[in-house]
């Protein structure tokens, strides 16, 4: 019996396990996750999110396990989910709920992966608040230290499947928060003036972990909303910034599963890849014209289409927004989205952009040094905001705290400078001075490189062989050092950014567990794709 350890049990972790199952033949599992349960990972953990906190995503959108998310919150009684705020008789797939409760259906179809496990013969071992301190890749197979283990254990296979990785809530003091991740929610935050970077759905996170301590939302009709502050609290000022100054769109209606593009289709990606990296941004920029033309002509013509190029693009794309109050624009954005939904409209120039964002993708690892940047600049903008659309109900609670003279949106400007002090952290930017008593940096998980491993000796050993980032192949199995090759999954999202700049989401993290599963059987020897870092 093979032996795999899988190291971190949140949904890549879990979806690795269940993709093990499917194969049907019994290995050996061992589970490590450093937090006290496993089977939910920290984006959807009650100690790291508050109730206020919504899942960007919906049942619809979410691979089912044993049960489907929708039927698994249907066999939930009312008053359970009550205490999340939540009518069972409102309950539909595309609903967006708080990320605790999610993380309550993770748990629950991780307990029985274990049961089921154990019936079809897998030996299961499950360590609990246990961390994994060091891996080797060797000869043999994969050498794993853990926390209470005197000596190491040998696998087959390591899957790494670490998630997220914030700053230590170490680096956190009583006034600075590198993360809202990193000590946020047990905090208590004063009501005085707060400053938050980024202006996403991670920056509106923020903003509801603070005001929750002032106040309460008073929500009915799953329509309205508004902010009571207590009266303590007067002094409660929020300023969320970003260097736009531009609120994200409200969650659009679209249909699911995707329809198929009728341009830039996978194969017209390889022919354009093959074809060479010269100019290869600017060729695909033509396909994607064709492809939003043929979706929407009344669209295309009016912001001029086919006038724009790769690095004109985004700025007729955000226009609309730079142009209006974004408190405004947010709300009557918010009305045409909630009555498309009602009429099941799609609009066919956003649906477009969210099915080209994928095929794009291909062809970042292969971009030149140039037209990387470019792409950064221009096209990743906008297919980040298109995706990253968020839940109307947090467009509405934003809302209610602008009704409510509590919060405001400062734009930055390209050039600006933070300094953060033992007090307070300031802002120089524009020619002004802004002074925070309390900072939460909010701008989510940047790319991580070899040298941000937590694991000393495989780190030693892939920058021996000059590896800055880990070169994975179709599998997400590790190719180099040659020893590794076949023996450690690599499923740890933010390494995985450099040349999947847009690889996130529940449906990514079923797609690399049932790829890093096959590994335990037929191990890739080819790269997934060419892999590049531009150094900024």
């Amino acid at each position: 019996m093979k032996k795999v350890a899988i190291i971190g049990a949140g949904p890549t972790g879990i979806y690795t396990f269940f993709s093990l199952l499917k194969n049907e033949i019994p290995v050996s599992v061992s589970l490590y996750e450093q937090a006290r349960e496993a089977g939910i990972g920290m984006p959807y953990s009650d100690e790291e999110n508050s109730r206020m906190m919504l899942a960007n995503i919906a049942s619809i959108e979410i691979p089912p396990i044993f049960t489907t998310y929708i039927d698994w919150l249907r066999s939930q009684s009312e008053q359970h989910l009550a205490r999340y705020g939540v009518e069972y008789s409102s309950l539909h797939v595309r609903q967006f709920l708080p990320r605790i409760l999610l993380g309550e259906y993770f748990r629950d179809q991780f307990l029985e992966l274990v049961t089921q496990a154990k019936k079809q013969g897998f030996a299961v071992e499950v360590h609990e608040s246990c961390q994994v301190t060091d891996l080797q890749a060797t000869e043999e197979g994969v050498r794993l230290w853990a926390q209470g283990e005197a000596v190491p254990n040998l696998f087959d296979l390591a899957v790494i499947a670490t998630g997220h990785v914030w700053p230590d809530e170490d680096a956190s003091t009583h006034t600075y928060f590198p993360s809202p991740w990193s000590g946020l929610m047990e905090a208590q935050i004063p009501a005085s003036k707060i400053g938050i970077m980024g202006t996403s759905l991670s920056g509106l996170d923020a903003a509801m972990a603070v005001v929750i301590q002032h106040g309460e939302f008073i929500e009915h009709d799953g329509e309205h909303c508004r902010f009571n502050l207590d009266e303590k609290s007067a002094a409660l000022n929020i300023v969320l910034m970003s260097r736009s100054g531009i609120l994200p769109e409200a969650d659009f209606y679209c249909p699911i599963p995707y329809e198929p593009l009728a341009v830039v289709t996978e194969q017209v990606i390889k022919n354009e890849i093959a074809a060479g990296s010269d100019g290869l941004l600017d060729r695909v920029f033509s396909l994607m014209i064709e492809e939003i033309e043929q979706a929407d002509p009344a669209w295309s013509e009016r912001i001029s289409l086919n006038t724009l190029d790769a690095d004109s693009f985004a700025n007729a794309w955000f226009a609309d927004r730079k142009q209006n109050n974004p408190f405004s624009w947010a709300k009557s954005n918010l009305v045409e989205v909630e009555r498309n939904k009602r009429d099941k409209r799609t609009v066919l120039w956003r649906y477009a952009i969210l099915r080209l964002h994928e095929a794009v993708q291909e062809i970042v690892p292969h971009l030149n040094e140039e037209d990387s940047k470019r792409f950064d600049a221009g096209l990743a903008r906008v297919f980040i905001d298109n995706y990253a659309a968020i839940p109307s109900q947090s467009i509405r609670r934003l809302l209610a705290l602008r009704e409510a003279g509590i919060i405001s949106i400062l734009t930055l400007g390209q050039d600006y400078e933070l300094d953060v002090k033992e007090h307070q952290t300031v802002i120089a930017a524009q020619g002004n001075r802004y002074e925070f008593d309390v900072f939460i940096d909010a701008r989510g998980q940047k790319a991580l490189k070899t040298k941000d491993l937590p694991f000393p000796t495989l780190r030693q050993q892939l920058q021996a062989i000059g590896d800055d980032i880990p070169d994975v192949g179709h599998d997400y199995t590790l190719l180099e050092p040659a020893c590794a090759r076949g023996h450690i999954g690599f499923g740890a999202l933010p390494y995985l950014m450099h040349d999947q700049p847009f690889v996130q989401g529940l449906t990514v993290c079923a797609e690399i567990g049932a790829a890093i599963a096959k590994a335990i059987s037929k191990p890739a020897h080819r790269p997934r794709r060419k892999l590049m870092f531009w150094d900024e």
